[in-house]
């Protein structure tokens, strides 16, 4: 059997963590298998393998070593389903899929700016979310995800599949509008700016003082300044402790924070640590948290 067929056997009879070591021509077979429910991946160089390939090697054993030390269930993987469609203003239908509708909206200026920050696990829990937006939203979504290089536009790409949010690999200068969402590329930062009557991301290299890359923080601290109380910080699965100053910027400036609970998080670290500096307004499993998102109006 293929690995696709092995890992849907495995979920549904063992639900086991599942790590993917795979090239960055494998791409899109990475992100399959994570909806399918692998836990996390491993970017190998294209090249040959060497002995001294010392990065790689240190990457497998720090996966390995966190799959180590979970506990529990492993979530199981998203579930495919329809897209919600809407209505024109005459009462005609228009599909989330519609070109014209998806560029319209993405010129209308946001209601809402909702922040994402997740690590290991994230994946799949993003799928879930951005699934579930619905095309009448007046939400924008942007995303800090812990992932490498090369593969963030394959990830924005899948999840510009999942909904009508239109999303992409985010570049310097992209305008956000209503029912736009996107991705920090990896090995940059991302940031929310005003420029004139326009929100804007601004995508950049690291600084010193990053101690994630791409860095939820940033992305959540520049998200509460420029819209305040419009802001909406989510925090879900992953290791360490990035967007808790994030989350305290969105706090203070009268935004909401949402830090997904244990029960549904892959690795509790960084919703753990929102938590436990008291910054979440609500602690909720991830389906509600899709919920709420998709509620808002």
């Amino acid at each position: 059997m293929d690995g696709f067929t092995f890992l849907r056997i495995l979920m549904s009879r063992q639900p086991t963590p599942v790590i993917v070591v795979s090239s960055y021509s494998q791409k899109e077979n990475v992100f399959k298998a994570l909806e399918l429910g692998a836990l996390d991946f491993v970017a190998k160089p294209s090249a040959q393998i060497t002995p001294d390939a010392t990065e790689l090697r240190e990457q497998i054993l720090e996966k390995v070593m966190l799959v180590r030390s979970l506990r529990g269930t492993i979530p199981p993987p998203v579930s495919r389903r329809p897209l919600s469609g809407g209505f024109t203003a005459d009462g005609k239908p228009i599909g989330p899929d519609s070109a014209a509708f998806r560029a319209a909206a993405a010129y209308a200026p946001p209601k809402f700016v909702v922040a994402i920050a997740s690590s290991t696990g994230g994946p799949s829990a993003l799928l879930e979310i951005f699934s579930k937006v619905p095309v009448t939203s007046p939400a924008a979504l942007l995303v800090a995800q812990h992932m490498p290089d090369k593969f963030t536009r394959t990830f924005a790409e899948r999840l510009d599949r999942r909904g009508p949010v239109r999303t992409a690999e985010g570049q310097d200068g992209d305008r956000v509008g209503r029912l736009t969402g996107f991705v920090c590329p990896g090995r940059q930062c991302m940031e929310l700016v005003q420029q004139t009557s326009f929100l804007r991301v601004s995508v950049g290299d690291p600084r010193p003082t990053d101690r994630y890359v791409p860095s939820a923080d940033r992305l959540l601290t520049s998200v509460a300044k420029v819209v305040g109380t419009r802001a909406i910080g989510v925090v879900l699965t992953g290791m360490g402790d990035d967007g808790v100053e994030g989350a305290r910027a969105i706090r203070e400036a009268g935004g909401t924070v949402i830090a997904e609970a244990q029960e549904t998080a892959v690795v509790f670290g960084m919703p753990g640590a929102v938590v436990r500096a008291g910054l979440a307004d609500k602690v909720l499993p991830l389906p509600k948290i899709a919920e709420l998102i998709a509620q808002l109006g």
